[in-house]
């Protein structure tokens, strides 16, 4: 049985894609030569060599694109997630990217150091 159907709450049907052997979608597995790759072995909508859907004029992923005005940058010609102005993702509440904050830092890896192991005293 190559598709399996899905009924949602809202009584629509869906159809589930064919599961291939490594349990992923046919389309999306690269061992079992899914359509989603291409010869070179890469996402076919990202690859420069086969000039994919997602690969611009300027040899660049579209969205990230300066020159064609991508949708991942911002109006002041940067990532839009690492835009101090912008308020993007990467930035803490101290205006640092968060990898590199020394305040929010510390306390990130204490809080998982704690939630992984028990400590006892």
């Amino acid at each position: 049985m190559p598709f399996e159907y899905n009924i949602k709450n809202n009584n629509t049907i869906k159809k589930k894609r064919a599961v291939c052997q490594h349990q992923r979608r046919k389309s999306d597995c690269k061992e079992c030569g899914g359509s989603s790759f291409c010869e070179h072995k890469r996402r076919r909508n990202t690859c420069k060599e086969c000039r994919g859907a997602c690969i611009c004029e300027h040899q660049r992923r579209r969205n990230e694109c300066k020159e064609c005005g991508g949708a991942s940058i911002c109006e002041h010609q940067r990532r839009k997630t690492q835009c101090k102005e912008c308020k993007g993702s990467s930035i803490c509440e101290h205006q640092r990217h968060k990898y590199r904050c020394k305040e929010c830092k510390p306390k990130n890896i204490c809080d998982e150091y704690l939630n992984d192991y028990e400590i006892f005293v």
